[in-house]
């Protein structure tokens, strides 16, 4: 198709754009919509294109005013960070966003009187912190959302993460928790510029 025989009002597909600039469009980002069930505030699910996962949130159910310590997890659309893994245990995810590994030396401040407040640590740590090498499985596989860290405002939550559920779906700290099978599944299409959005 040459340029002239489109109409000035009319767009260019993506392939003819490439074609005629050299440079590819950029599609809108991957969003996950997460959603409570109705019957179990501390169940519902995760939802990205055509796949739907049940996943676990924390006993406090969703609320739109998290606290630090409240059980509850947050209501909001936040941008997933990057992808914490365990090279220890399993192969990384297939995904399009950032891939960190997980050390023994890997945590993550949960004192809000610190100044390094849901920010990364490394261990040994003398602030309130969880270690991210965990014994469990949860955080084989962890994503980071942002949440509350645009700056971090203290004691309005930290560490929220989408992270791997334990067998049961019992709930979590305030995190949403899906199998490592979902997971993988719900990574692979996932890019930078994708969205979590968590409604109450």
């Amino acid at each position: 198709m040459h340029r002239a025989s489109r109409a000035k009002n009319e767009t260019l597909t993506e392939a003819e754009t490439i074609v005629m600039t050299g440079y590819e469009t950029k599609s809108p980002p991957e969003r996950l919509i997460v959603r409570p069930n109705g019957g179990d505030r501390a169940r519902g699910t995760v939802q990205i294109g055509d796949i739907i996962a049940p996943c676990a949130f924390g006993p406090a159910g969703i609320v739109s005013d998290k606290r630090e310590g409240d059980g509850a997890t947050p209501a909001g659309v936040f941008p997933l960070r990057w992808v914490y893994f365990r090279p220890d245990r399993i192969a990384a995810p297939k995904t399009g966003l950032e891939l960190k590994p997980i050390g023994p030396d890997d945590g993550w401040c949960d004192d809000p009187s610190r100044a390094e407040y849901n920010r990364p640590v490394t261990l040994p740590y003398e602030g309130s912190h969880e270690r991210l090498a965990r014994e469990d499985h949860v955080y084989d596989i962890c994503v980071v959302l942002g949440h509350n860290d645009d700056p971090p405002v203290p004691g309005a939550g930290s560490a929220i993460f989408f992270h791997l559920a334990h067998a049961d779906y019992r709930p979590t700290a305030g995190c949403i928790a899906v199998s490592e099978a979902d997971m993988r599944a719900i990574l692979a299409p996932c890019r930078p510029g994708a969205e979590m959005d968590i409604a109450a």
